[in-house]
């Protein structure tokens, strides 16, 4: 069931980041910025329900999954990553955030580099 829990959730964050994110985008002109917008957002709301839900009186395990795994997930993967980065950090781990951060921005623009060449070559 968590699954499907997760799958619904992603379901309403990716069309709230397609909403969001067009109606910002749609005053910025050139710059990305709905697309910024939309993961600074999920990572405030990321930042906040986490610490809200760390102790007692979090909500059920299948709520968590739904809003933090699915809405946020399907919203921005963004959101995660800040997450992850700040327990590395908060566990005193700095070389590893760093190189976390380092590693997620270096090899994701090269991953989408390396995929428009395939994708070139693919359509000629």
């Amino acid at each position: 069931m968590n699954y499907l829990y997760i799958f619904l959730g992603a379901g309403v964050g990716g069309v709230l980041r397609y909403w969001f994110g067009s109606l910002i985008q749609s005053r910025a002109g050139q710059f990305p910025l709905g697309t910024l917008v939309v993961n600074i957002t999920g990572c405030l709301v990321m930042g906040i329900l986490a610490a809200r839900w760390a102790g007692p009186g979090a909500p059920r395990e299948e709520v968590r999954l739904a809003v933090l795994v699915g809405v946020l997930g399907g919203y921005t993967t963004f959101s995660s990553f800040g997450r992850e980065t700040l327990a590395l950090a908060g566990k005193g781990q700095w070389g590893a955030a760093g190189g976390y951060v380092l590693a997620s921005v270096v090899l994701s623009l090269l991953a989408v580099w390396a995929g428009s060449l395939l994708g070139a070559k693919s359509t000629t």
